[in-house]
């Protein structure tokens, strides 16, 4: 969490759900690191009008722990679902040569449900590949990635929204 805070304020679980309130910034990650897996998350955004709202999800997070990580980002910003950003130096075929806060942008028009509404992203991490899917739809890829194998997390930064159910497939 930035600045130590208290990570309860913006993370919370009811019900299996998870919370976030996205304030203050941080994330949630896992302890084990992962390499060649599926990770699926359901999630949706619970304001009217999301438009400045901004989550997503880390793979490939490298340590130590630091706000923000070298990782993959999957991102979450309402309408941005399945960008790409490549974070702290991290990067990919596609990446290379583009400013390191440059999003590979999706392909197509956003593929979310109305705000509210229940989404399922995919993100699978083959080698040193990393595939972006929004309910069922190939949004991004990113190929010969720096690195395969580290912890996912789900990012916060001013949204609110919820996390429903979430798994990794080896």
């Amino acid at each position: 969490m930035r600045s130590n805070a208290d990570p309860t304020l913006t993370w919370t679980v009811t019900n299996g759900v998870i919370h976030c309130t996205g304030k203050p910034n941080g994330y949630l990650r896992t302890q084990q690191a992962y390499r060649d897996y599926q990770l699926t998350v359901e999630w949706r955004f619970v304001k009217v009008a999301p438009k400045a709202d901004n989550t997503g999800i880390f793979v490939h997070m490298q340590l130590p722990d630091q706000v923000w990580p070298m990782c993959i980002q999957n991102q979450g910003k309402h309408d941005n679902q399945g960008d790409l950003i490549y974070m702290a130096g991290a990067e990919s075929r596609e990446h290379m040569g583009m400013d390191a806060s440059t999003p590979v942008p999706k392909r197509g028009p956003s593929n979310e449900k109305p705000v509210g509404e229940w989404n399922t992203i995919l993100t699978v991490c083959s080698g040193n590949d990393v595939k972006a899917c929004v309910n069922g739809k190939l949004m991004n890829e990113g190929t010969g990635c720096t690195f395969r194998q580290a912890s996912s997390a789900f990012k916060a930064k001013a949204a609110k929204l919820k996390f429903g159910k979430c798994f990794w497939n080896r």
